[in-house]
């Protein structure tokens, strides 16, 4: 049974596509061929519908972007990634430097300037009279003019938080890796020239998320270590498959036993063969097969390598089933909260977490609990930084391991002060000082990745009333009745100032014979506030505002303690008092709010 004196809720996964960082579809808007296929969209098409789409992927020869040495065209690069950025989606790019459709992809000014070439027709390999030419991606000259294009891109992308990946993707055709049907580099020889273009990627981009074909290895070579991608992954470059559902079953894929290796650490990216070719060679299927291919590699992004909107138009049941699945999928199982806090003291909040995807929540996150008044405004944030969501453990579907947290927040010690009062709780994910960052599966959404959850109800210290004006010989008392809700320090002590121009004109002390010891316990005291106002106080009127203090904590943000119904300052404003020029006095109380 829940305890009475707490709140418990079960927030059901809406089952929505989620948008997050490192995980999620990638459009590609240029598929080496420019015209494949962002060329139909308009300019103001950044494909909103398509759900879980996070980032627009720009795959494009390095002649595009440096037609002429030291001249860059960086507009056929910024101007999509400016659309999808401005809906706050990511980019990511892959620059080649061969391609079987076009006669170079290298710059031809770089042939030009003395690098060594492998002229070739395609697929029959290396021929002196061959239409195109592959660079010798070993030769000095064409490494050196890499080296500079890469540290001008690294200088303009590497670390920018718009950048999801960059692939290393400057060696084989298409940036796969494969020479056989081009310049057919032995394997021998192969390996350490990926090497030095790793290196190369690795210099420039030291702060980018970098990933390497799988097919780098040979395009059939089943395997869990390879020792080319075992120096990617020590370098910290992560794998991308672009081979998935190319050919038909039993050989849909190969190398799901490599990526075993990297998702623990890194974020995998699938690619799947383009869509009308994968159906033409039956090898698409039902589609299945893409979800198990995301199962498989614990896959967190997945391209869309077709004309996207037939590409979901007839498989949208299908991307929904994957959106469930891909990346990392965070779920509040539980959350339990009290009912009641007292301002400025601490209380408890119990968790219950779940990644409900494939792969680890590779930016982390943290859970902040968040209090807002009735008008929208964030009155309390509350970080837990004791639990990283990149710690959650993935599992199989509807498996996933449950991690409990009970987190102890302190709200209102200090100004900004927690005022009593009801407040709607929110929940999110994301940075250290509570700034949310990642998306949830749950409903409430209040714009910025906080979620509604409940309510909570905020008590001060006391409640104080005001009774009716006495006059006690030469003297003034004002009757006070204190509410006390919790024990309360021994040194407890009431105050009562008398104020004129927001400046305390003269105070007032409790009844000398009052059981002020009594403040001390929960309960209802009756202890007055005796004054005599001066004589420089005739014909005059002062804000009556009391409460309580410890004197040892003089000179503290917390010296007073909380009221049920004080202002920012923690005083309660009990209404005015009026002074006769002939002494007489009388009280006006504040009218109930």
């Amino acid at each position: 049974m829940p305890a009475p004196d707490r709140v418990t809720v079960t927030p059901k996964d809406t089952g929505s596509a989620l948008v997050n960082p490192d995980m999620g579809w990638t459009m590609h808007f240029y598929s080496n061929v420019p015209a494949n296929y962002g060329s139909k969209l308009e300019p103001s098409d950044t494909l909103d519908d398509f759900p879980g789409l996070s980032t627009v992927y720009l795959r494009v020869p390095w002649a595009f972007i440096e037609p002429e040495e030291g001249e860059f065209n960086w507009a056929l690069l910024d101007t999509p990634a400016q659309r999808w950025i401005a809906k706050g989606k990511r980019v990511a790019f892959r620059i080649t430097c061969s391609e079987n459709w076009a006669d170079f992809a290298t710059p031809d000014w770089v042939r030009k300037a003395g690098a060594k070439v492998v002229p070739y027709t395609w697929p029959k390999g290396p021929d002196p009279k061959g239409p195109r030419w592959d660079p010798d991606f070993a030769d000095p000259i064409f490494l050196e003019k890499l080296d500079r294009f890469l540290a001008a891109m690294g200088a303009r992308y590497d670390g920018s938080p718009n950048v999801a990946f960059i692939d290393v993707g400057t060696y084989g055709m298409w940036g796969e890796g494969h020479t056989f049907g081009s310049s057919r580099i032995p394997e021998d020889r192969a390996d350490p020239i990926v090497r030095k273009h790793i290196d190369l990627h690795v210099k420039h981009f030291p702060r980018t998320l970098l990933c390497i074909s799988d097919d780098v290895v040979g395009p059939q070579k089943p395997g869990r270590h390879f020792p080319l991608l075992d120096y990617a992954l020590s370098k910290g470059v992560s794998l991308r498959d672009d081979s998935i559902l190319v050919q038909p079953p039993p050989h849909s894929w190969y190398h799901a036993e490599m990526a075993q290796e990297f998702w623990p650490k890194l974020p995998v990216i699938l690619e799947h063969e383009h869509y009308g070719g994968s159906k033409e060679r039956g090898a698409w299927g039902d589609g299945s097969l893409l979800l198990k291919a995301v199962e498989d590699y614990h896959a967190s992004y997945m391209s869309i390598h077709w004309w996207p909107r037939t590409e979901l138009e007839e498989n949208r049941a299908l991307i929904e089933r994957i959106n469930r699945r891909m990346g990392y999928r965070l779920q509040l199982r539980e959350l339990t909260w009290p009912r009641n806090i007292a301002a400025g003291k601490r209380f408890t909040v119990v968790s219950k977490w779940a990644n409900a995807g494939v792969a680890p929540c590779y930016p982390g996150g943290f859970m902040a609990l968040t209090l807002k008044d009735s008008k929208g405004g964030l009155v309390s944030v509350l970080s837990d930084e004791s639990l990283n969501m990149r710690a959650l453990a993935v599992g199989p579907p509807d498996q996933a391991p449950v991690t409990t947290r009970e987190s102890s927040f302190l709200a209102g010690h200090v100004a900004p002060a927690l005022k009593p009062g009801a407040y709607d709780v929110y929940i999110s994910v994301g940075r250290r000082d509570g700034t949310p960052a990642i998306a949830l599966p749950l409903e409430g959404d209040d714009g910025q990745r906080r979620y509604r959850v409940g309510t909570l109800d905020v008590t001060g210290d006391y409640a104080v009333k005001a009774g009716a004006l006495e006059k006690q010989g030469g003297k003034w008392l004002l009757p006070l009745t204190w509410t006390i809700h919790r024990p309360l320090p021994a040194n407890v002590t009431p105050f009562c100032h008398f104020e004129s121009d927001a400046k305390i004109a003269f105070q007032g002390g409790p009844e000398p014979d009052g059981p002020r010891a009594d403040l001390a316990k929960p309960g209802t005291v009756k202890l007055g506030c005796v004054f005599d106002p001066p004589q420089e106080a005739r014909g005059k009127s002062f804000a009556v505002r009391v409460g309580l203090w410890l004197p040892d904590r003089l000179g503290k943000a917390d010296e007073r303690l909380m009221p049920d119904a004080g202002e920012n300052d923690r005083r309660v404003l009990l209404g005015q008092l009026n002074v006769a020029p002939d002494g007489e006095v009388s009280h006006a109380p504040r009218a109930a709010p």
